[in-house]
């Protein structure tokens, strides 16, 4: 077995990252004057800030102002490389990883490969659902809501054209909460400019959460704003629903309701990216690999993960902590810092998460952060809540040109009430058959 000649020997330990989410990017940089060789292999060459997604998908952003290249990021980083590539396995005990380019060798390896969306099963749910995960989804929802409009400009049936403008979002999270609010704004203020010919009194935006309250995990306070402000904007929130089933047209949820939609958004959950070759006794609940305080690989000296792949279980996180950028960043930094001490025979320092607290925007000036401050607790809502929603998620963009143009759009968006994206370019899911809707169509 031998390596396939696509990094450099420098003589130095080699790190290597599988991963370029928020917590394999802050281990890269953390790492930037350890005397080790560090290798990020991902399969898109550029990191996507995940928070906004949902801001692409509802046309409010372009793309390319919340991706950020990975070699740009790191050109002046002399000990980092990146390989575009797909990992398939890795074998810990020759200490190498499989890829779609070749084979590499490690001296540590990092597990950063984050979580994709759960559908907990339901394959067919997954086939027809659209998920917002990565940037080509938010891409693919945007083309949808938007080709829906137009497809329902070439029908005369009114229960197809409801079926159109309806919009059916699964999980009352920040994503979902999020989604909703931003559907809502542009049926009230962009839709009705672009599709004069349609009645938006029957788009009708429905929210289904399983639990009982919305935004689990935040203040009740919290909660309560988010339901009380969707449900001003129109949204129909239902709590304590499950779908139960989805064939591209109707959306069955367990209370027995149906509601007739043709996009069904999906952001109901996440199971961890696992990758094949470890013990299967590290893997827990959510497909997440189980590690210790050190974040390292539980039955594994050199092997680690960090971020929403790994699961360390502590009293106060009996699942592991969550799946967000907070602690991943937080794991990556602690991390760097452990592999070096580790490398001068210094002790590793255990893992305590800091709590900052949660954020979730819901609409224009309306939003909801729960802060943690020097210890303290600190809830708002509204204005106040947005601003600061606005500043931290601005700060958190990575690269000048990438917050100047967020910042430009979200400027223009609120003094314009307008959304300049609205390009369907590229992919579109499309359960509504053409044959269906070409034979109801009233050419005048």
């Amino acid at each position: 077995m031998t390596e396939h000649a696509i990094i450099p020997e420098t003589g130095k330990p080699r790190v290597v990252i599988v991963g370029g989410g928020f917590a394999g990017l802050e281990l890269a940089k953390k790492l930037c004057s350890a005397a080790v060789q560090v290798v990020l292999i991902d399969k898109q060459n550029f990191h996507t800030f995940q928070p906004l997604l949902y801001q692409v998908a509802t046309a409010a952003l372009e793309a390319e102002s919340i991706v950020y290249p990975f070699r740009k990021m790191f050109d002046e980083q002399d000990n980092f490389y990146f390989r575009l590539a797909e990992v398939q396995s890795v074998d810990t005990l020759q200490q190498v990883v499989f890829t779609s380019i070749g084979l590499f060798r490690y001296d540590y390896l990092i597990i950063a490969t984050g979580a994709t969306t759960n559908f907990y099963g339901n394959d067919k749910i997954k086939e027809k659902a659209i998920s917002i995960k990565t940037i080509e989804d938010a891409l693919s929802l945007r083309n949808t809501i938007l080709y829906n409009f137009e497809k329902a400009l070439q029908t005369d049936d009114q229960e197809q054209l409801n079926s159109l403008m309806d919009y059916v979002i699964v999980g009352g999270g920040p994503t979902g909460v999020e989604i909703a609010g931003a559907l809502s704004e542009l049926k009230k203020h962009v839709f009705p400019k672009d599709y004069k010919e349609l009645d938006f009194v029957n788009m009708d935006i429905h929210l289904v959460q399983s639990g009982q309250e919305l935004l689990k995990g935040m203040s009740q306070k919290a909660s309560a704003e988010a339901l009380h402000s969707l449900e001003k904007y129109g949204v129909k929130v239902w709590l304590n629903s499950k779908v139960k089933y989805y064939d591209g047209r109707t959306v069955l949820l367990d209370t027995g309701e149906r509601l007739h939609s043709h996009t069904l958004i999906w952001a109901a959950g996440v199971t961890g990216s696992l990758i094949d070759g470890l013990n299967k006794e590290c893997v827990v609940s959510g497909n997440r690999i189980k590690v210790d305080e050190y974040n390292r690989v539980v039955g594994y000296e050199n092997v680690f993960a960090v971020g929403d792949i790994a699961a360390m279980i502590t009293p106060e996180h009996p699942h592991g902590h969550p799946m967000m950028a907070q602690p991943a960043m937080q794991q990556g930094k602690l991390l760097a810092k452990n592999l070096k001490n580790h490398l001068k025979g210094k002790k590793m320092s255990p893992f305590k998460y800091r709590d900052q607290g949660s954020m979730a925007t819901i609409g224009r000036n309306r939003a909801v952060a729960d802060l943690k401050v020097f210890g303290k607790e600190l809830r708002y809502t509204g204005l106040i809540a947005w601003l600061i929603w606005m500043v931290i998620h601005l700060l958190s963009i990575i690269g000048f040109r990438n917050k100047t143009i967020v910042l430009l759009n979200w400027m223009f968006s609120y003094f314009s009430y307008d959304k300049g994206m609205r390009l369907i370019i590229g992919e579109k899911r499309e359960n509504l058959s053409t044959e269906s809707v070409a034979e109801k169509a009233v050419v005048n």
